[in-house]
């Protein structure tokens, strides 16, 4: 069974290739735009400089499909699942015939970094998530290398097993489209739909050190992998280095909390969003210390809690809960803390990076009251 199988074909002219022409606040992704592997440093020269408060457009390219293990050869690799050469990206081709890849870092594309003139360390950015437009209407699943939340057992029988995933119905609109799997790896017969909610697995800040980081989360944001990073969603991190140095990568078409496979549903995505800056005092007085990003969408305020150990992971984003609580609200510790404990979901964000994330959910009806 191919795409074309299980696509209509007016679904496969929905590919978004490279804008052309003279776009402004246009970042597209391409050997010179992104880094792969790694995350920018301060060293890094930016790829777009903007001022704060602009909208930016910025293409996303997923490493699924370019990697060494699936031949470095999209053309090659999508082909085989029925993708016509025309629908594969030109610059997911243009990348893995010339970009630079450090495996020993990780496997993401990473578009940027972005200066965002007058942002200084200890200031917030804040990101404001517009449009996340998928570009293709597939995406692949992937388990590796024994990276897994099952590494026991998955893959089985090798070092990859690369699930290919095609969208239906997605000129119909986010909300129609249903990405499909079938019930058995050789089967032809009836599928599994499941929705999708494009979001941008990295985002990030540079960070001072002359080396790049590898793309495990940090206080510089990263690959936290947080699902509810939505259109209409805004996160908040820390500025590392003057210009904040932003980049995005790790475009997601959907992923389940804990992402147990390793990888996600991995598609590229072309994203809107409005880059500002907080200044430091004001960012305090908001907010107050809170460590590492931080997010807020029209349902929830999102601390996150970010460590090698899970528990301690879920123990930080606990306490950066307490103090936003306390900074937005005017909540006492420990009213905070027992609210928490009644009323707040805390999530997993991924268990597969070196580095575990957990996200907390407080909703912001239940504080109705405060905020009139």
């Amino acid at each position: 069974m191919t795409l074309a199988d299980l696509v209509p074909s007016d679904e496969t002219a929905r590919i978004l290739q490279p804008l052309t022409g003279d776009a402004p606040d246009y970042l597209p992704a391409g050997p010179a735009t992104t880094t792969w592997g790694r995350l920018p440093c301060a060293d890094d020269e930016p790829v777009l400089s903007v001022e704060p408060g602009t909208t930016i457009v910025v293409d996303t390219v997923s490493h699924e499909g370019i990697l060494e293990d699936q031949g470095r050869d999209p053309v090659a690799f999508f082909g085989g699942h029925g993708v016509a050469e025309k629908e594969v990206l030109l610059d997911a081709i243009a990348i893995a015939a010339g970009g630079e890849h450090d495996p020993t870092g990780g496997p993401h594309v990473i578009t940027g970094p972005v200066e965002v003139r007058g942002a200084r360390p200890g200031d917030l950015l804040a990101v404001r998530i517009g449009e996340l437009a998928p570009r293709v209407p597939y995406g692949v699943v992937s388990s590796r290398h024994g990276k897994g939340l099952l590494p026991d057992c998955f893959p089985a029988g090798g070092e990859l097993t690369s699930i290919f995933c095609p969208v239906e119905d997605l000129t119909l609109g986010i909300d129609r489209a249903r990405a499909t799997l079938p019930l058995r790896t050789a089967g032809t017969g009836r599928r599994v739909r499941f929705p999708i909610t494009p979001f941008l697995g990295v985002m990030g800040v540079a960070t001072p050190a002359p080396r790049r980081h590898s793309t495990p989360p940090g206080l510089h944001g990263g690959n936290i992998d947080i699902r509810l990073l939505v259109t209409g969603a805004t996160l908040y991190l820390p500025v590392q280095v003057p210009g904040a140095g932003f980049y995005v990568g790790d475009p997601h078409f959907a992923q389940g909390n804990g992402e147990i496979a390793l990888t996600a549903l991995e598609a590229p995505l072309r994203a809107t969003l409005t880059v500002d800056v907080v200044p430091a005092d004001e960012a305090r007085a908001r907010f107050g210390a809170v460590a590492g990003p931080f997010a807020r969408t029209a349902e929830f305020l999102i601390p996150t809690g970010l460590d090698e150990d899970l528990d301690v992971a879920v123990q930080k984003c606990g306490r950066n809960a307490v103090t936003l609580l306390g900074a937005v609200f005017g909540m006492a510790p420990e009213l905070a803390y027992a609210y928490l404990s009644a009323a707040a979901d805390f999530d997993i964000s991924q268990v597969v990076d070196v580095v575990k994330g957990s996200h907390a959910r407080i909703r912001l009806a239940d504080f109705a009251e405060v905020t009139r």
